[in-house]
This record gives structure tokens, sequence and C-alpha cells, in this order.
């Protein structure tokens, strides 16, 4: 359910830096400008403060943000800006409840002060469209954190909200770059949405036809032209790419490669480098997959932000993995599998592919070092955590079965 609000995310924000030498004076008074975002002096100083956010520098970010805050007081652009910072501190881990109050105190700003200008603005209107696009992402974010704590009722209402102001604002992307990324999002998950989760069809009935071809191409332009939409609509594309890889393997090279440029514009983003550590694996680059992860799980001993039990649980599985399938080094791969393992509990995440997988390599591997008790453990933790379609549950069950006669 929660990545149905990936939809919900037209990202229509900027960061904000200001030098010493930056001026109040040098920036438009929002009455001079039909839209702020295509403000080109408010683009020049914008450039630090986004990298500063996505490189999870976020003093140095907030520091910005605030000031944009007090030089716009009435305008969302500020709000939205702290807003999305916080979003970010969740994203390495999206069970992570520590900002929630602080990130919904700055969507409802949000909110309050686009309200106000959708509502005083001619109809569709620079300054009216601007407005919708600040809606609709505030209300998306609200509905993708409520979908992550699993407040099904509170997400699916915001989520419907983010879609009408969407719907309100979509078709303007040549106003700017930067609003095509909404039109890009809308033709790719309208379509996308009820083709995965049927029982959502009804709710599509009362929108406009998509187009996932063009929504790709529609980002693919924005990450070519857009300037405060670019990062985003890269990291949309990852996700979109690895999906659709599924029918063409081409799509998997194309979010491997914008997974690493990601990975390398910033390196301390724990997210973009989790997202590249699994591409890595998964298009069987053994020799970066293995550097990687040893990476990760020294920044997790270091207490790196966003380093923690998710990207851990990823390297150390294929650590292990490595070890136990390549070397037959049982020892190594023990120790690493059994990290997977303890990442996963402390993560509350024993559904998860490389938990159970973890759980599957030890149990093989006390089998074949005869320490058949160990291997009726794991296994039995496999069924009892495991989803009746995943493959694991079945070699479970057929290892329990036909193995009794070793358990004493």
């Amino acid at each position: 359910m929660k990545n149905l609000f990936y939809i919900f995310i037209p990202f229509f924000f900027l960061s904000y830096f200001t030098s010493q030498n930056a001026k109040a004076q040098d920036l438009p008074h929002p009455d001079s400008v039909e839209m702020l975002i295509t403000s080109m002096a408010m683009q020049i100083e914008a450039t630090q403060g986004l990298n500063d956010m996505y490189n999870f520098d976020f003093r140095s970010a907030e520091s910005q943000f605030q000031w944009i805050k007090r030089r716009y007081p009435q305008h969302p652009l500020g709000y939205f800006l702290m807003g999305l910072s916080n979003f970010w501190k969740m994203m390495p881990n999206e069970d992570e409840k520590a900002y929630d109050g602080i990130f919904n105190k700055y969507m409802d700003s949000t909110i309050t002060y686009a309200e106000i200008i959708f509502k005083e603005s001619e109809e569709k209107t620079p300054k009216q469209i601007e407005a919708a696009f600040f809606l609709s992402a505030a209300y998306a974010f609200k509905g993708r954190l409520e979908s992550n704590r699993k407040n099904w009722t509170a997400a699916t209402i915001a989520g419907k909200r983010a879609l009408n102001y969407l719907e309100d604002a979509r078709g303007y992307g040549d106003l700017s770059p930067e609003l095509l990324f909404g039109d890009g999002l809308y033709n790719y998950y309208v379509e996308w949405i009820p083709e995965n989760y049927g029982e959502l069809k009804p709710i599509f009935w009362f929108f406009k036809d998509g187009d996932k071809t063009k929504g790709i191409k529609q980002l693919e332009e924005v990450t070519a032209e857009g300037f405060y939409t670019k990062t985003e609509a890269q990291t949309f594309l990852i996700r979109i790419y690895d999906g659709e890889a599924k029918e063409d393997p081409m799509y998997r090279e194309k979010a491997l490669n914008m997974a690493g440029y990601l990975y390398q514009s910033y390196p301390k983003n724990a997210f973009f480098h989790r997202q590249y550590l699994k591409l890595l694996y998964l298009t069987g680059d053994g020799n970066k997959t293995i550097i990687e992860s040893q990476k990760a799980l020294e920044l997790i001993e270091q207490k790196a932000f966003g380093y923690e039990a998710t990207i851990g649980r990823y390297a150390a599985f294929f650590l292990g993995s490595h070890n136990f399938r390549a070397l037959r080094n049982y020892d190594e791969a023990k120790k690493y599998l059994l990290q997977a393992v303890d990442f996963g509990e402390s993560a509350d995440a024993q559904e998860s592919g490389y938990y159970l997988y973890s759980l599957a390599y030890l149990g093989q591997i006390a089998h074949i070092e005869k320490d058949y008790m160990a291997a009726k453990g794991y296994y039995e933790k496999i069924k009892d955590h495991a989803d009746r379609k995943h493959s694991t549950k079945k070699e479970a069950k057929e290892y329990l079965k036909e193995n009794k006669k070793l358990f004493k």
C-alpha cells in the first residue's frame, strides 16, 4: 500500500543558500514574479542548499531553508523545504518516527499558505498553478507518511487530495521544466497503480488517462532540463526502471547507472548508497557489491547518519551470500548471514527477502556441517515469518518434513 503514494509526491521544491554576500534585495518579491520557482535569482542561490540536503548535511541545508522561510513568511516554499528536509531524514529507514511531528508541522503550514494563494489567485494563472503543486506535494508527503505508519484511512484521504490538486496543475509543463515533473509522475502512475492494485481502480475512474511510456520520457526530460526537480526525478526513475526491468532487462542497467550517478554526487546519502548497492547485486557486479557492502558496514560502525539496519541487512546478506555460494567459506558466511538476521530482527523486517534468504542459507550451512538442530531452528523461523508464496517457505517445510529423524 505504501508504494502507492509515490504517485502523490510531485516534488516542486527549492533549496536555498545565502552566503554573507547574498542580500535580501537580490531576491524577488513574491508579487514581482508569476511563479517564485521560476526566478533565476532563486535558482542561482538554491544550488548549495539543495546539494547539502541530498548529501545529508541537514544542519547546513536547514539554516538556508529557515532563511527563505523568514524572507517569504507567507509563501509555502520555506515551510515545504523544511518539511522536505525532515522527510529525507526518514528515507534511509521509513519506520523512523522521530521526525513525524516536525514533518507534519511544516507540511501543514505549507498547505495553509498554499491554500490562501490558491483561493486568492485567478483561475489557472501561474500563481494558482504553483500553489496547486505545493498543495499536491504537501498532501502527497503526508499521505506517504501515513501509509508508512499503516494509517490507511488518513493516507487515502491525503492521497486523494494530492491527486485532486495534481489534476488541477497538470498540463502546464511548458511554464517550466520543473512543472513537467508532475505530469510525468501522473502519466506513469495513474496507469501503473490500477494495473498493480486492482482494488483501487474505482478511485482512478474519475481521473484522465495516463501513458506510462510518455510519463517515463517526461521524467527523463526533467533530469536533462530541470533544476529543482532533477534529483527527485532521478530518484523516481530508479524505482520505475527497476520495476520495468521485469519486462525489459535494459531498464535494470539504466537504473544502476542512475543510482551510481546519484551516489557519486551525494556520497553521504545512505538511501542512494543502498539503491546503488542493491542494483550492483542484481546486475551481478560481484566485486563492486563486495566493496560497497563492506563500506556500508563500516559506516554503520561509525554511526554515520542513515546507516542503520536496513542497509546493514542488504550489505550483510550480500557478503554472506558471496562467502557461502562463491567461496564456500562457511565461517565467514555465517558471520555475515547472522548479522543480516540480527539487522532484520532489529528493524522488525522478518518478512523481507534478505532476512528469509539469510536464514535459508544458514540452514543449508548448518545441514552441511551436520548441526541439524541449528538447521531446524533456522527453518522454523522461516516457517514463522515467510509468506506462504515465498520460496523459502516451501524450502523450510520440505526440510523439516524430510529430516525429522535428524532432530534429536
